[in-house]
């Protein structure tokens, strides 16, 4: 009876904490999972970092631990020449096994959505549960080659396309911010003309911040980064492509400024993460060094598409495809103003901004409330795999953050020169095409007119 007791207790904070929000008579909302899934994967991300920092170590100078969680741990990493690099090796595998975790959990609740649409938003409390038992489980797994090898270079393809997706997050962010201070500024001017410029100046001092900020990047890397063709290309390929979409940008009526300096910014931070994987130690001051900026920037970007994929308004619409962001018009915002009292000035190509208000378009208004509420609830439901997709990526992307892109390396000398030449690569071409990408999305309305690219 005791036991009863205490499972049924424990199961009570769990649906308290993990479960529905509402009663159990009543549909939780077509979103309710989406928050859930994205704590949970922050509790993958904590484990990780258990396991890297305070497990691995324990296990690996041990004098006590079973001699199999010590082989367990320790396998392939046999080949490194000191116990600082195999150490290294031990928690880097550690971080893969909460995001490796957390991936194939992801990967499942996808196909689950898949087949069952409301699937994401039941069980949360067993869900966490599984989660926890199979993270404590991947301890007595050995590295090699599951870990080590196998999920690595899969996090590594993983972590590149999340890099093409967080410059969508980026962009509707960039957005986002450009509509709310514009707003502001136009408000302003409404009551009193000349007052609402304060915000536009706030946006131009953001967009000089972002651009100073890149051109020191630029000059930081060209003298401590140089020395060797593949550093010096990468880096004039980002200054090169990075003016161009900025003339391209000021050019044209496509996209704000501020989107322009955030991409640059994203941009110069991959170069920055790619120079700095070169094996190459004459040209890489930061080789052997614990890359504790690249981790911090990494995990920031990690934490801000948590944030937009739990919490953003416009996640959902993008996630299930029913249009996208723009630039926003002022003149949709506010129709009675006056065009003379109105600050126009940072924001471009007004005419083809879908507000938020797009994102409910699809929605059939001539039915009835409850057949409406159910029409939005079946196609949320119906494109919640999509979301557990993404958060897969995410878990790539945050293994490759913390363990430095897999790359292990100690003094000048790199211990995995195939491993950091090839995460090196990635993170360059991922970045071309994140710059090309935005480029095109500037020059296609003008190479054809004729076509919709909103």
């Amino acid at each position: 009876m005791g036991t009863w007791c205490v499972c049924a207790s424990v199961a009570s904070v769990f649906s308290a904490c993990c479960g529905n929000d509402k009663a159990s008579t009543v549909a939780p909302g077509a979103t309710s999972g989406r928050r859930r899934s994205v704590l949970l994967l922050v509790l993958s991300v904590a484990v990780a970092f258990g396991f890297q920092y305070g497990v691995a170590p324990e296990l690996y100078n041990s004098t006590v631990a079973p001699s199999y969680l010590v082989d367990a741990w320790s396998s392939g990493c046999e080949d490194y020449a000191t116990d600082e690099l195999r150490e290294r090796c031990a928690g880097h595998a550690g971080a893969y096994r909460a995001a490796g975790t957390a991936t194939v959990f992801f990967l499942a609740a996808a196909i689950a959505a898949a087949c069952k649409p409301t699937a994401n938003r039941d069980a949360w409390p067993a869900k966490y549960f599984l989660f926890l038992v199979a993270c404590a489980a991947t301890i007595f797994i050995p590295n090699d080659p599951l870990f080590s090898k196998i999920y690595l270079y899969i996090a590594m393809i993983g972590a590149i396309i999340f890099v093409l997706f967080q410059q969508l997050i980026l962009i509707d962010v960039a957005y986002n911010w450009n509509e709310s201070w514009v707003a502001k500024a136009n408000a302003l001017e409404e009551e009193k003309p000349g007052t609402g410029r304060k915000w536009l100046g706030a946006l131009l001092a953001c967009c000089l911040f972002l651009l100073i900020g890149s051109i020191v990047a630029w000059v930081i890397m060209y003298v401590y980064f140089t020395g060797c063709p593949d550093n010096e290309a990468f880096i004039t390929i980002t200054v090169v492509m990075s003016v161009l979409v900025t003339v391209a940008q000021l050019s044209g009526e496509e996209a704000s400024l501020l989107t322009t300096c955030i991409v640059i910014a994203y941009a110069t931070f991959l170069c920055f993460t790619a120079v700095s994987k070169n094996p190459d130690g004459e040209c890489n001051p930061k080789l052997g060094e614990d890359n504790v900026l690249g981790i911090v920037l990494g995990i920031g970007f990690t934490f801000l598409s948590l944030a937009w994929t739990g919490w953003s308004f416009t996640a959902e619409s993008r996630v299930q495809g029913r249009g996208s962001r723009g630039p926003v018009s002022l003149h949709e915002s506010h129709p009675d103003a006056s065009e003379e009292n109105r600050v126009t000035g940072v924001v471009m190509n007004s005419s083809n901004y879908q507000s938020t208000q797009d994102d409910t378009e699809d929605v059939d208004h001539d039915l009835p409330a409850d057949a409406e509420e159910e029409n939005v609830n079946s196609k949320s439901f119906g494109n919640s795999w999509k979301l557990n997709v993404i958060l897969a990526l995410v878990c790539c992307f945050y293994a490759m953050a913390l363990t430095n892109w897999g790359s292990i390396d100690s003094g000048a000398d790199s211990a995995n020169p195939d491993t950091g030449k090839a995460s090196m690569w990635m993170i360059i071409a991922g970045e071309w095409v994140v710059l090309t990408l935005y480029l095109w999305t500037l020059v296609a309305p003008r190479l054809f007119p004729d076509r919709d690219f909103s």
